[in-house]
């Protein structure tokens, strides 16, 4: 299997971050795999598919590419630089300073990347100098028609999913905060990280820094800058990963007003007044409003768990949600 050594000092310089690139690059998988993890990513497909598919036809030559940088066992590297956190108090990279870096690999790093994701030499095709560039007018094309217009609703569903992670983080250390992060990957204990199930050597990753970043889509990598820092990419999970994407039931929003339905909907999982404003972008007064009326009527319960207060729906809101929906 496939495992890091991770130090003390990697650990302590952790990071979880927010990457346009990453979003951008699993949304341009989920079109190559042409198959939808939830609902509200088989209606994004269905929307951009045949777009991206014509795409493919006029330009064969970037659609190969791009097959050949991407699959099941490797991902290109010039395509999936590991994120750099922002310093604290500033704004992540932009998509565009995040795709200068991929404009810039040199062609013989492109090539090489293309081999090692081909398992074989290249065809006489792709032995060529532009490799990146004809892929990041691809990612371009991703990011500026299917991803920049709901980008903030995606990062919000993102910067949720940060939140929870550092909750579970603060409760019950990293084993309980990266265990089923992404499949096969496991705090083994020992400073080691199992990333995957693969028979691969294993990384010492001395005193780089780790990185973690989720995306929306169904999927997963682990990158790298040597000897600077890892990443792993990873895929939003349960409710956060949905969140957002599922209609509020008509009925419940006339009962008890839209934001306040949209609110008792997402509480089928324990969430946080800040996790609720992230995937509601809703003011934290109007949550703490809805959450105090809702508390008031018995459809929803609060809890602490360690310096943060969880709020989850009763019985009673679980039936009011079905009975609407």
């Amino acid at each position: 299997m496939g495992w890091w050594q991770i130090s003390t000092d990697t650990l302590a310089s952790s990071r979880f971050t927010v990457s346009p690139l990453a979003e951008t690059v699993a949304s341009l998988r989920t079109l190559e795999r042409a198959t939808a993890a939830h609902p509200g990513e088989r209606a994004w497909l269905e929307r951009w598919l045949p777009a991206y598919r014509r795409l493919q036809a006029g330009d064969p030559l970037a659609a190969r590419i791009v097959r050949t940088a991407f699959t099941p066992r490797w991902s290109a590297d010039f395509l999936t630089p590991a994120p750099v956190p922002p310093p604290a108090g500033q704004e992540p990279d932009t998509f565009e300073r995040e795709l200068a870096r991929v404009r810039a690999t040199p062609p013989e790093v492109a090539r090489a990347d293309l081999v090692r994701s081909l398992g074989r030499p290249l065809p006489a095709a792709l032995d060529r100098d532009d490799l990146a560039r004809r892929s990041a007018d691809i990612l371009e094309w991703v990011w500026t028609r299917t991803v920049e217009p709901e980008w903030p609703a995606r990062r919000r569903v993102l910067e949720a999913d940060v939140i929870a992670r550092a909750a579970q983080l603060s409760r019950g250390g990293w084993a309980r905060a990266l265990d089923g992060m992404r499949p096969g990957m496991r705090w083994l204990g020992g400073s080691r990280l199992q990333i995957n199930t693969y028979d691969n050597p294993p990384r010492e990753l001395g005193g780089a820094q780790l990185v973690f970043t989720p995306v929306t889509a169904d999927v997963g990598w682990v990158c790298w800058d040597i000897p600077y820092r890892y990443g792993v990419v990873y895929p939003c999970t349960g409710a956060l990963a949905d969140t957002g994407r599922e209609p509020v039931p008509q009925a419940l929003g006339t009962l008890i007003g839209p934001a306040r339905a949209g609110v008792l909907v997402l509480l089928g999982s324990p969430l946080t007044t800040t996790q609720l404003t992230a995937l509601t972008g809703q003011g934290l007064g109007s949550v703490g409003r809805h959450l105090r009326v809702l508390l008031d009527a018995g459809l929803v319960r609060r809890r602490r768990d360690g310096r943060s207060v969880l709020y989850f729906r009763t019985a009673a809101g679980d039936g009011l949600v079905r009975a609407a929906g």
